[in-house]
């Protein structure tokens, strides 16, 4: 087991794209996604957001691919 905290990244200027990236997917699903804590957001919403960024990835994937 890594002994490095579980919200270090491995490569540090990953995390800032990270959330760039669902700032992204939750303005696209139509979620009001606050930097910070947003404990106000639904399990629904949550998913939505994650939902939406494993889609675009996939996307992302499927046209490097080719």
């Amino acid at each position: 087991m890594s002994s490095r905290n579980s919200k270090q990244s491995a490569v540090p200027e990953a995390r800032e794209a990270l959330n760039k990236f669902k700032m992204e997917a939750a303005s696209e699903v139509g979620v009001d996604l606050k930097q910070g804590y947003n404990g106000h957001l639904t399990s629904r919403e949550a998913g939505s957001i994650g939902g939406q960024m494993v889609k675009k990835m996939i996307e992302s994937y499927e046209r490097n691919m080719k």
